[in-house]
């Protein structure tokens, strides 16, 4: 029997890139996104039905779970995709700008696991796949609010693990590093003060090695084959990180005592 994944965040990046690759891998695909009805590249694939979900608004998000288990009986896997990165100047955000951040990022993945977590429950048994980020665990600069979100990611999955084992639901979290996606461009958002310019030379180091990150980064279709990897694994390995710099400054985090870790984030910036 075909296993069946819902993925949220299906229309762009990682999100498509891991419809697709799960559906070349003989999986039926439950792909969400806020508007289903732009999309025209998922909808050709026979292994692929679309669902409306937008991850701030529980009712869309119980009629797609709902709807995706009853036309494939089952749904062995959910992976909390949908996001986007805000950054900048932290004095400058209102709270509607750090609101929207945590809405998407925090709670709309605590909704999607939540109503998965009852679904898996009743079926005894499932995955649950967080996308984080290596900003889950190390922290750069410009990048505190989007930070707040992953680190939050991580601790509430790494909790939350010990009380659904006993129903035999297994959760994982995806870390990668810079990628090539819309996080870098349609799908950030960023804020500096218009009322002064102290930070400009600050911002402007920073933004600058940032992009250059984003434009060197890893095709998104390296962080599917991840995320199949994770789906297929019954061990208990919960982390998965994928992708420069994740692969360096995991281990650095863990090896160099902190004040020589933050001069090596410093140095690198130029700060």
């Amino acid at each position: 029997m075909k296993k069946t994944i819902l993925i949220t965040g299906a229309s762009t990046g990682i999100g498509r890139d891991a419809a697709l690759y799960f559906a070349e891998k003989g999986w039926n695909v439950a792909a969400t996104m806020r508007t289903p009805s732009r999309e025209t590249e998922l909808q050709k694939n026979s292994s692929i039905k679309l669902y409306e979900l937008d991850v701030t608004k529980n009712e869309t998000i119980e009629t797609a779970l709902a709807s995706a288990k009853k036309d494939f009986g089952r749904i062995d896997v959910v992976v909390n995709n949908a996001g986007f990165g805000a950054d900048g100047v932290f004095e400058s955000m209102s709270d509607e700008f750090i609101e929207s951040q945590f809405n998407t990022n925090v709670f709309g993945l605590m909704r999607i696991t939540r109503e998965a977590i009852k679904l898996m429950r009743e079926q005894n048994g499932g995955k649950i796949i967080q996308i984080a980020s290596v900003g889950g665990r190390v922290a750069f600069p410009l990048y505190s609010i989007y930070h707040a979100t992953k680190w939050a990611v991580e601790g509430f999955t790494e909790s939350l693990q010990y009380e659904v084992a006993q129903f035999n639901i297994q959760l994982k979290i995806i870390e990668p590093g810079a990628i090539k996606t819309d996080f870098y461009g349609r799908s950030r958002a960023f804020s500096t003060p218009d009322y002064t310019d102290a930070y400009d030379n600050f911002v402007e180091k920073c933004e600058k090695v940032s992009q250059d990150a984003g434009d060197k980064g890893a095709d998104s279709i390296e962080v599917a084959k991840t995320i199949f990897k994770a789906a297929n694994s019954n061990s208990n390995k919960m982390r998965y990180p994928i992708a420069y710099p994740a692969n360096i400054l995991l281990p650095a985090k863990r090896l160099l005592p902190e004040t020589a870790f933050y001069s090596l984030v410093k140095s690198s910036y130029k700060i």
